[in-house]
């Protein structure tokens, strides 16, 4: 027989000992399971989607990820925005959203737009003003989304346009 790979408190995470002192709160001390229907819809919002809650400092105690689901009704786009210095996340788990960019690396300057599917990923750097819009008469799209700040950063904007250089 060989040695163990890992000695408590070592291993996959060296960082967090197994010491009966070390403090805790009662929301880091355990797992947190969310259930479908207990999403908290009482977070930032843009027009034309609805965001909902699953993993934040509100739900869990989280203090470094927000995650949650977003919903956008048939035939409906979001309001312009950016989500200031978080960088997002996005899976795409039903419909065929659409994400719209500017493209501001050539002259002039080109709006984009990315068409998804089910199962697809897109990832929204900190700042880049951006909307979604859900194309379809009929169906519902619904993405998750995980933010690397706790809370969900929503920054509505009058239109879609390029920032300046410090996100200005």
């Amino acid at each position: 027989m060989s040695d163990p790979l890992t000695i408590p408190g070592e291993g996959f995470h060296p960082h967090l000992p197994d010491a009966p002192d070390r403090p805790t709160t009662p929301l880091r001390a355990r797992l947190h399971h969310v259930r479908a229907g207990s999403l908290d819809g009482d977070t930032a919002q843009s027009g034309g989607m609805r965001r909902f809650a699953a993993v934040s400092g509100n739900t869990v105690g989280s203090e470094k990820l927000w995650m949650g689901q977003t919903h956008v009704a048939p035939s409906t786009a979001s309001s312009d925005h950016h989500h200031g210095e978080s960088e997002t996340a996005i899976y795409v788990v039903s419909g065929h959203p659409e994400f719209v960019f500017l493209d501001d690396t050539s002259e002039p300057a080109e709006e984009v737009r990315l068409r998804t599917s089910p199962g697809d990923y897109v990832f929204v750097p900190p700042f880049v003003p951006h909307r979604e819009e859900n194309p379809d008469p009929a169906e519902e799209a619904v993405v998750v989304i995980a933010r690397s700040t706790q809370e969900a950063i929503v920054v509505n904007l009058p239109r879609l346009y390029a920032l300046g250089p410090a996100g200005s």
